[in-house]
């Protein structure tokens, strides 16, 4: 995988510096020198992650590894290729894979999908975050306040944002993406200048990095109830100037940080098919390594219209979600009930 130029379609963290400097300020050198610590910091620290995931996650396969739980391995293996490959476009895997397992009836009980899910994407997330880390150049300051921001906030919300209406959150948050995409294609479009055009930056400073702190720290908090972090991710790094392709290893690298911890927990408490994910991690693995490729040489023209289709399609999704109707829990348990006599 070769690097990417800021002269074709997007720039890479290893830049080289320039052969006819020899005398570069000591400043400067420190500078190169203290961005290079802080992703080599923040890459050790996901591989961390990934290293204890791991142990617990084969640990727990080999214990069961005489039955690992019903699911047709090759139907898995796909829905696994194919989730894996959109969330490296940013769409996400949950969602899609949701779908696929009550369209193939893979899943024999509900209380299992959010185990599955999470333990299932943890290792092929931390290899997107990884890949997306070393080959697309991000202010490391920005990269790291960021992903650091998403993580207090998850941690931080999962005891506050709880107590807010789950229906009620995606449907104000379907409404402010759908309104971001229309800026968003009306900016692309060049229709209105006042967004500011040619988005080329790397990182921000000042007020804006406060602003991208604290919006990271929010969505990572909406993640605790069901709401995706990506489409919110990638609205607020286009809006902000940055140049789109910045967006994949802030909001990877915020997942990666946080699904080790959770994957975890569902390990322990034996809340996930076994079979069903594994399956989803082989394939997410090979799905990563392909899809990464494709993002990575895309012309960041046409990576910006594919952003706002994809933020389009979150918004609406969101949106039908906060406006259907849920059967209440006692009405629901009666249902039940009915159906059991």
């Amino acid at each position: 995988m070769g690097p990417i130029t800021s002269k074709s379609k997007g720039t890479v963290a290893g830049r080289a510096l320039p052969a006819a400097a020899p005398f570069l300020p000591v400043s400067f050198i420190l500078t190169i020198e203290v961005r290079y610590v802080i992703i080599f910091l923040l890459l050790g620290l996901l591989t961390l992650l990934l290293v204890i995931f791991s142990f617990y996650y084969i640990r727990d396969l080999y214990r069961y590894r005489r039955y690992l739980g019903p699911g047709h391995v090759g139907v898995n293996l796909l829905i696994g290729f194919i989730a894996d490959t959109l969330d490296v476009f940013g769409i996400g895997s949950f969602a899609t894979t949701t779908m696929l397992l009550n369209a193939t009836r893979q899943l024999r009980q509900d209380r299992l999908l959010p185990g599955t899910l999470n333990v299932a994407f943890t290792i092929p997330v931390i290899l997107e975050a990884h890949i997306f880390i070393k080959h697309i150049e991000v202010e490391p300051l920005t990269l790291f306040s960021l992903i650091f921001a998403a993580v207090v906030g998850a941690v931080v919300g999962g005891r506050l944002v709880p107590k807010l209406s789950e229906q009620k959150v995606q449907l104000y948050l379907g409404l402010a993406l759908l309104v971001t995409a229309l800026l968003m294609f009306c900016k692309q479009a060049g229709l209105i200048e006042w967004l500011g055009t040619g988005n080329t930056a790397v990182g921000l400073t000042g007020g804006k990095l406060m602003l991208a702190i604290v919006l990271n720290g929010i969505f990572g908090a909406l993640m605790t109830l069901g709401c995706g972090l990506y489409a919110p991710c990638m609205v607020m790094v286009f809006m902000l100037g940055l140049n789109p392709l910045v967006a994949f290893p802030i909001m990877m690298g915020s997942a990666a940080a946080l699904m080790p911890v959770a994957g975890r927990a569902f390990i322990k408490a034996g809340s996930y098919e076994r079979k069903i994910s594994l399956c989803f991690t082989l394939s997410g693995i090979v799905a990563v390594l392909i899809a990464t490729n494709f993002v990575l040489n895309m012309d960041v023209h046409l990576l910006a219209w594919g952003i706002i289709v994809v933020v389009l399609y979150t918004s609406i999704s969101y949106v039908r979600k906060g406006l259907k109707k849920r059967v209440p829990a006692a009405e629901a348990s009666g249902l039940v009930s009915k159906k059991a006599l």
